[in-house]
């Protein structure tokens, strides 16, 4: 048996810098070589599915200004936009500005009260230096391929509360892959946590990623009083030299699958106040504690399978410490919605190396312990996804809806998602805020080519952006706005969504059609 590594993160300097700042101005992206993204994973995919920017114009952005320059000179808050970064984005070149379509903040980059978003490191990966990137109040968000690192809330200089990424104040669907997330000590040093989520963050995934050299990994829930947080997918990252929170859990559901940890110095997988965490094929290294309540007399649970325990140390119980060791087993169990595929925990140490952090290429597993790179395709441009307003030229032939099955995102009380396809503009659906999706769907694959979206009379004009998506992929057919006929490239599936990303007050859809052509 191997002797625990003591390692402290004191002993950790910042990584070196990445890049220069390349000139002023932010422009649309022409197309060139890029990874192909796959789509997002865990629950990232539940609630109406996570697509960021897809669909929409693709800028270049080599400051902290120039980002939030994109997002303020967008057509509204939620028109779709992706964000290439490159270089490196400190306090110096990042600050606030004004618009409709954006509300953003000297010192940090303000992904606040907008949706269709997605922030994407080019090449190695842009580096975010002492700068944290905090999201609230929005949605549809995806971050990938980034390095954020010594983000500090003492000392000189404070960005974010010190927080690498966090999310607050009702966020949902957001997607984080990727990415590297790095300090240089714990709390005493000015560091706080690295993944922070908390007041009603939802349907969040953090995949293939790394989290190093901190006290403080993450947490979900601020408080034993917040603990709306919830359904967090953690698969395939890497925790090292990590004191705690790896992460803490106080409520909500969360799902751990192959991920490495390694050196969680004090405790790792903290699950207190009712949390439930489904901990799956794991690889816990030279660590302590790794999983169980702690701190606390707040009981929390767990579910576990496949895992190894490598030289993992395990303190005794108490009345605030209560480990899942020596021994764990599970003592809830906890149904997940999503399919995925799980590796051996015997090779996640192996694959974890060849796939998670920024500069990775965007290498994932297939699922059998070996690592794969996304071919390289273009780059789409800002007419690559088909945008247009909906019309009212109606189709001809069969409305492939009656019969179909249909679900959503939300329902509004005395709404139905049934109610788009019965043939009667007396009924609706509505979803129960502004914002939402509603889907058909069939039992074997079905061509579409057509969607006819029709309001009520009393709601007639509300409905502004939206994006029509293969349900099957989560590919973006088409985007654009208002109701009437939508037409796209025929696509045999067995789900259509209509997701509705801007409106003026609470959309009544009282019929969504769908026609071979």
């Amino acid at each position: 048996m191997r002797r625990a590594r003591a390692r402290s993160p004191k002993l950790y300097a910042a990584m070196a810098g990445l890049g220069l700042v390349a000139a002023a101005g932010t422009a649309l992206v022409m197309p060139e070589a890029s990874a192909a993204t796959p789509g997002a994973t865990g629950y990232a995919t539940q609630n109406g599915g996570t697509t960021g920017g897809a669909g929409g114009t693709t800028v270049k952005a080599t400051t902290g200004t120039q980002i939030h320059q994109a997002l303020c000179g967008r057509a509204s808050s939620s028109t779709p936009i992706t964000i290439q970064v490159e270089g490196t984005i400190n306090h110096a070149n990042t600050s606030k500005v004004s618009g409709a379509s954006c509300n953003t903040a000297d010192g940090v980059i303000e992904l606040k009260q907008i949706s269709n978003v997605t922030l994407v490191g080019v090449g190695s990966g842009a580096v975010f230096d002492q700068l944290g990137i905090h999201v609230r109040e929005s949605s549809n968000i995806i971050i990938q391929n980034v390095t954020v690192r010594n983000v500090k809330k003492s000392g000189s200089p404070t960005s974010n509360g010190g927080d690498a990424i966090g999310m607050e104040s009702d966020v949902h669907n957001v997607w984080v892959d990727h990415v590297s997330l790095l300090a240089s000590g714990g709390e005493s040093e000015g560091y706080d946590g690295l993944f922070d989520l908390k007041a009603n963050t939802r349907y969040v995934t953090l995949s293939y990623s790394t989290l190093r050299n901190s006290g403080r990994g993450g947490l979900i829930n601020s408080s034993d009083s917040d603990l709306s947080s919830s359904y967090v997918t953690f698969h395939h990252n890497l925790y090292e030299n990590i004191d705690s929170r790896a992460p803490l859990l106080r409520g909500g559901t969360a799902h751990m699958y192959n991920n490495h940890y390694v050196s969680l110095n004090e405790s790792g997988i903290n699950s207190r106040a009712g949390a439930k965490a489904k901990v799956d094929n794991n690889y816990f290294e030279d660590s302590k504690d790794v999983l169980g309540t702690f701190y606390t007399d707040l009981a929390g649970y767990w579910q576990v399978s496949g895992n190894v325990f490598d030289n993992v140390t395990w303190s005794a119980p108490g009345d605030e410490n209560n480990p899942a060791g020596p021994n764990p087993v599970s003592n809830t169990s906890v149904s997940i919605p999503y399919a995925y595929t799980l590796d051996q925990a015997s090779c996640v140490p192996a694959i974890v190396a060849k796939t998670a952090g920024a500069g990775t290429g965007l290498a994932v597993s297939d699922g059998s312990c070996t690592a794969t790179t996304p071919t390289a395709t273009a780059t789409p441009t800002a007419t690559a996804t088909p945008t247009a307003t909906a019309t009212a030229t109606a189709p001809t032939g069969t409305n492939l809806s009656i019969g179909a099955g249909s679900d959503g995102s939300s329902k509004a009380d005395g709404t139905s998602y049934g109610n788009v396809r019965d043939g009667d503009t007396s009924t609706y659906w509505s979803p129960s805020g502004s914002t939402g999706s509603v889907s058909i769907k069939w039992g074997s694959a079905t061509t579409v080519s057509k969607a006819v979206i029709k309001e009520t009379s009393a709601a007639a004009g509300r409905i502004g952006s939206w994006q029509v998506l293969n349900g099957d992929t989560g590919a973006v057919l088409a985007s654009g706005s208002g109701a009437g006929t939508i037409s796209f490239a025929s696509t045999s599936l067995k789900k259509l969504t209509f997701s509705i990303t801007s409106a003026n007050g609470t959309p009544q859809i009282a019929e969504f059609e769908t026609y071979a052509q």
